[in-house]
């Protein structure tokens, strides 16, 4: 057997619900354990994290925020910083302000595929609790490279969404409780991989996280991964291609923002629901407009012109009816789901 060393890259993704099995999970990894970790949470990127101080009070190893450049090393853990994506290199991180994906900066999918292009058999990815989508498409590229997928128990995270999804487009290898995971990962990151378990990267692969990168050449180039959908980007509105990754369909844009299924339901969603309250306000105005207009023709004895204005005051009051029922129906359905 071809040995190309032991399970040695980690990759571990979260979202809502995502600190507290983080943090029972890097409080049980061995002080020893051969293997470097690496953290995405989604996180807000208008203010600071205290995600790597909050794991570094709980865990035996080293918890650092992520910096450009900085060399891999066994026996610590790494955490993304908010507003750039975490990547990896052959023997290095990266810190970059790519596009977003699935609405996100840092994104779990940027990381893992990274980590699947670059490290193969030796990636261990672990998806945890977490809103929609992230991380099934980066775990998809971990497992097509023949590295092993991980995913927290659904029944115990906060939002189950994302193991969910993980499990739902492919063959995970575990489904532990977080509290399970760690002596699991203390295990896996002993075995010995061989250079025959896993595929080559694909040509998408390496584009797509080439886009994260933001590397030029590839996207100003018209030969785009995939084909073209005849669905818009949420975020610029440009052309989405399709991208089918196993059992996954994907989307990617021009500029490079990209989405999974559920994601991008989501944002189409909150775009429906911005132009309801735009063509709500557009509309309320009118109808402030409209009174004033019946009243400074009443005041001119304008009775005619006074009913006119008071029709068309009466059809606007009905679309301003339509448009808060729908906004209202569509309230109550978000919140029984």
């Amino acid at each position: 057997m071809d040995l190309v060393g032991n399970r040695d890259i980690v990759v571990v993704g979260a979202s809502a619900g995502g600190v507290e099995p983080l943090r029972v999970i890097t409080a049980g990894l061995d002080s020893d354990i051969p293997a470097a970790i690496f953290v995405v949470m989604h996180l807000p990127s208008d203010r600071p994290s205290a995600l790597a101080d909050i794991l570094a009070r709980h865990s035996a190893l080293p918890v650092l925020p992520a910096s450009d450049g900085h060399p891999i090393e066994r026996g610590t853990v790494t955490v993304a910083i908010p507003g750039h994506h975490l990547s990896l290199e052959k023997g290095k991180t990266r810190v970059l302000k790519g596009p977003s994906e699935n609405r996100h900066r840092p994104s779990v999918d940027v990381l893992f595929r990274s980590a699947a292009r670059f490290y193969g058999e030796r990636v261990i990815g672990v998806v945890l609790s977490g809103a929609l989508d992230d991380g099934t498409a980066g775990l998809i590229a971990v497992k097509l490279r023949g590295g092993l997928a991980v995913v927290q128990d659904p029944s115990e995270a906060f939002s189950a969404d994302m193991p969910r999804n993980a499990m739902h487009y492919m063959e995970v290898d575990h489904v532990l409780p977080s509290g399970e995971i760690a002596s699991l990962l203390n295990a896996l990151a002993r075995e010995p991989v061989s250079a025959a378990d896993g595929a080559p990267p694909t040509r998408e692969m390496e584009q797509e996280d080439r886009i994260a990168r933001i590397d030029l050449n590839v996207i100003e180039d018209d030969e785009k991964p995939g084909t073209n959908s005849v669905v818009a980007c949420p975020d610029c509105h440009g052309v989405l291609w399709e991208i089918q990754e196993g059992n996954l369909l994907r989307f990617r844009c021009r500029v490079g923002h990209a989405y999974s299924p559920e994601s991008l339901i989501a944002a189409s969603d909150d775009g429906l629901e911005k132009a309801l309250w735009e063509a709500l306000r557009t509309l309320e105005e009118r109808v402030a407009l409209r009174r004033r207009l019946v009243s400074q023709a009443r005041e001119r004895r304008l009775e005619a012109l006074a009913a006119h204005f008071e029709q068309r005051l009466g059809e606007t009051q009905k679309n301003v009816e339509t448009i808060r029922n729908l906004l209202v129906r569509r309230e109550r359905h978000q919140g029984i789901e």
